[in-house]
This record gives structure tokens, sequence and C-alpha cells, in this order.
């Protein structure tokens, strides 16, 4: 059952950093959350208003609290469990869409820190722009095919841009180089976990009143292309989606979804161009829902409603705790950071990770200087460091960290010399 609690004026709820799962509306008082800002170490408030849920993100998530609640005033708050929270919200469908527009917008001040970061900030590129770059990226990287998908995507949506010819210059170059490099068949294979909704609701969707939205890819078909408007979203029924984005000049992988995952809901949110490239590994079966179909889908299947809320709050931890890696001054404990993060995903997705210190990441060189925003060079040269050390060792495809712990000393004795964030980085 619901509790009302009384605090007083001082008090703390919750600190950053607690492992506390519980949700709170606020009746009367005010309370104000304080969150350290990873780039800077500073702290950013916000007001709670009397009728507004805190501590959800964290409770959905199944993370630690990402913000101190300060009691102001005297307060009176409903506490609730996340089941009790869920029989509530499911019946409030304008509080859901409310919910899913500001979990929608952190993730893209978060993604807009990290470009910033990156230096690689293209928020004011044009669309028919962005999507030509990203269209010569797959080409420069020999991917004709997505290449090509792209530039169909640009001539249907922009057929009278001013640069329309110099994109189907480069669909017919990257045309006739993909026959030539023959279609093949695809050498992708993953385990076809549903990560998303359950499989009992998942087989909602296979009855024949969802068939009309559905929509079938091939390997490297692009389902969606970074830059493009948002007017439509997608549910995976099977096969796997790769998430790329297209930073400086060459794509780097974000993600991989699965079966039973939401993608490309953000833009429809908060009417925003599309922030990924998403790309079919294999063959792939999706639901496509445009935006009024989404407000059906919301209010009529609560249930559906709960696991986007679940799944914006995941992505919310999720990339926050990459840019927490970019955030890291000193190269070789970002490095360790990298490891870590692998290591947190590898034992979330597979049960069976061993329980002693060696690690085997399936991890390039490449891919560890994308996920710490430096280099190709310096990663190698930061690497070797700990190749030399004898704590990790570096094959072609795949990398084996000898002691993840002292991978975890690394980065505990960067911060306990960092004042910032060394709180809650539980």
């Amino acid at each position: 059952m619901p509790k009302v609690l009384s605090y007083a004026k001082g008090s703390i709820i919750f600190f950053e950093g607690d492992k506390d799962e519980r949700i709170y509306i606020l009746q009367s008082g005010t309370v104000i959350l304080s969150q350290t800002d990873l780039e800077t170490g500073s702290h950013i408030n916000e007001l709670v208003n009397p009728g507004e849920f805190f501590g959800v993100k964290s409770a959905l998530a199944h993370k630690p609290k990402m913000e101190t609640a300060n009691v102001v005033t005297d307060v009176q708050v409903i506490q609730l469990s996340v089941q009790e929270f869920e029989q509530i919200i499911g019946r409030n469908q304008e509080m859901i869409l409310k919910m899913l527009r500001v979990f929608s917008k952190n993730l893209r001040q978060i993604h807009k820190k990290t470009e910033n970061v990156l230096k690689n900030d293209t928020s004011a590129l044009p669309p028919e722009v962005g999507m030509n770059i990203v269209a010569q990226c797959f080409f420069d990287e020999q991917k004709y095919k997505s290449c090509v998908s792209i530039c169909e995507k640009f001539l249907t949506r922009f057929p009278n841009a001013s640069n329309a010819k110099t994109m189907k210059k480069l669909l017919d170059q990257a045309s006739l180089l993909f026959q030539r490099q023959g279609a093949g068949k695809s050498s992708y294979s993953a385990a076809n976990t549903n990560t998303g909704i359950s499989d009992a609701a998942l087989k909602q969707f296979e009855l024949p009143m969802f068939e009309r939205f559905s929509k079938t890819y091939d390997d490297g078909d692009v389902i969606i292309s970074e830059f493009e408007p948002g007017d439509c979203f997608y549910l995976i029924q099977s096969g796997h989606v790769q998430l790329e984005k297209c930073i400086k000049g060459s794509m780097k992988n974000l993600d991989i979804l699965r079966p039973g995952e939401f993608f490309g809901e953000m833009a429809i949110l908060d009417n925003s161009p599309r922030s990924a490239t998403c790309i079919a590994k294999g063959p792939v079966k999706c639901l496509e829902f445009n935006k009024e179909n989404f407000k059906v889908l919301i209010t009529g299947n609560p249930q559906i409603a709960i696991i986007l809320l679940k799944l914006f709050c995941k992505r919310v931890y999720s990339q926050r705790r990459r840019f927490g890696i970019l955030c890291i001054e000193d190269l070789q404990a970002r490095l360790a950071d990298v490891f870590l993060m692998y290591d947190d995903i590898q034992t979330m997705e597979d049960k069976t990770v061993p329980t002693g210190p060696r690690r085997k990441f399936q991890l390039t060189i490449s891919d560890v200087a994308h996920w710490a925003g430096i280099g190709l060079d310096v990663a190698k040269e930061e690497l070797s460091k700990y190749s030399a050390k004898k704590r990790i060792e570096i094959y072609d495809d795949y990398m084996i960290v000898l002691n993840i712990q002292e991978m975890k000393r690394t980065v505990d004795a960067y911060f306990s010399t960092h004042d910032k964030t060394a709180g809650i980085r539980k």
C-alpha cells in the first residue's frame, strides 16, 4: 500500500547514488532535486512541484538514484513501490506521454553534451545536408547497400533539394559497386533475446490486425537515417537492428536492438530529426507506426506504455554512463572505464559470465577509441601501456582483461582525487 510520509525542513529523502527503488509523489511543501553534472562536477537543481513524481528513472531502470532529494520546507509525500506506480500511471495516459517527453528531452540533452565533448555538434545541419554526409560515410566505408538505402530515402523526401543531383550520382555509383560487390548472405548472428516487451505482449502484435503495419528489411537496409525527419517509430518482431552514428566522417556503433524493442520513438515525441541511423543486421521484421498510431498504442495498451517508460529510463542511464567516460580526463582511467562499462553490459546480458577477474570482450582498438572519444593512434598508444604491464591482451577482434578489478581500482583512484561524481559511481 502507498505510504504517506512527512519530512522536516533540511532533511534528505534520498541521496544521489542510493539504491532505492521507491517512487515519490510530492503532496505539499518544497523539494529540490540536486544532481551532479558529470562534466563540471557542479550541482544542477530542479524544483519538484506538488503533484509531481520523483525518483522514477532510477526505480524503473533498477539503478542507483541519479539525484539527491533535498527538503527545503516541511513536506508530505506519498511513497510508492514500482508496482503501485505502474497501477496508478497505467490509468493516466496523459501523464505517461508527459513523462515520455521529459525522458526524451533528458536523452537529447545528454546527446547534445556528448556531441559537444566530441566536437561533433551537427544539430544545426539541415536534414538534406546531414543525410548526404551519412550516405557518403557509408560509401567511403564500402557499405554500398546502406549508402543506396539512404540515397533512395533522400530522393524520396527531398527530390528538389539543391544537392539532389549529387545524391543521385552517389546512388548510381553505390548501386553499381554493390552489384559488383555481390549481395551474399549476412554473416551476422546473435542470440534472439527479447530485451524489450514480454513474449506474451510481443505475441499480441502478431495478430492479423497488425499485419498492415508490417515491414521487412534485408541485411544492410537502412530503416532510419540520421538527420531525416522523424514521422514514425518501430517495434522489432524478429531480427536485430544496429544503431550507428556518423562521427567525424565515420560510422560508429551505438547499440544492437533485439526483438521486443522499440526504436525511433524519440523523434516523434519531440518533433526532432533522427539522432542515429538504424540498420538491419540480417533479415528484420518490424511494425511501423506513425504519430497517431503511437498515441493510440499508448492510450490503449498501458502495459506497452509502462515498458516504453522503462526503456527510456534505461537509455537515460546508459547514455549518461557513456557520457561519464568522456568526462574522465586521465586517458588510462578513461580506457579502464570503457572496459568496466562493457563488463556491466556483458554481465547484464549474459548470466554465464565467469565470476573470476578475467574477462574477454569483443572489442577492437577502433571500438575502444570510439567509446573513449579519442583518436585511433592515441588509443593504440594508451592500450599498449596496459599491454606492456600485462594487464590486457590485444587480438584482432577481441581483447582480454586479465583482472577487471584492477581496472576498477584505476577508475576509483582517479575519482578519489577528483571530487566530481565520486559519490555516484556505485
